[in-house]
């Protein structure tokens, strides 16, 4: 295999990766602007035609300003307030139950809290 053969097999790689990501990225923030999910599913069917009217792409420079585009386009219509599961970081209910700060010793099996450093 040629130098070139294999920088060109490395770049369309990068590139299939760059497409995959904003494919996913794009999915999942159509689900956030959407109220129902019939909407949900007629914005997702016509990101993919978008997505599979440049699937046969040769041209590696060509692919490289789609993905820009794309990638503008996505930026330009991002969603302000996503949607966060409640048990992931940022959600409602991560670290619901934190442990207690040092200094606050808890005694299981009674309702007392004593506070070691106190001020």
């Amino acid at each position: 295999m040629s130098l070139s053969t294999a920088s060109y097999l490395a770049r369309r790689a990068a590139q299939k990766q760059k497409v995959r990501i904003l494919y996913r990225r794009s999915l999942r923030d159509t689900l956030n602007w959407a109220v129902h999910r019939r909407g949900f599913y007629e914005n997702a069917d016509e990101l993919r035609k978008k997505f599979d009217a440049n699937k046969n792409l040769a041209d590696l420079d060509a692919i490289d300003r789609m993905i820009a585009a794309g990638e503008a386009e996505y930026n330009k219509w991002r969603h302000p307030d996503p949607y966060i599961v409640p048990w992931a970081p940022g959600g409602s209910k991560f670290c619901r139950n934190p442990e207690p700060p040092k200094g606050v010793c808890v005694l299981k099996g009674s309702s007392m809290i004593f506070f070691l450093n106190a001020l």
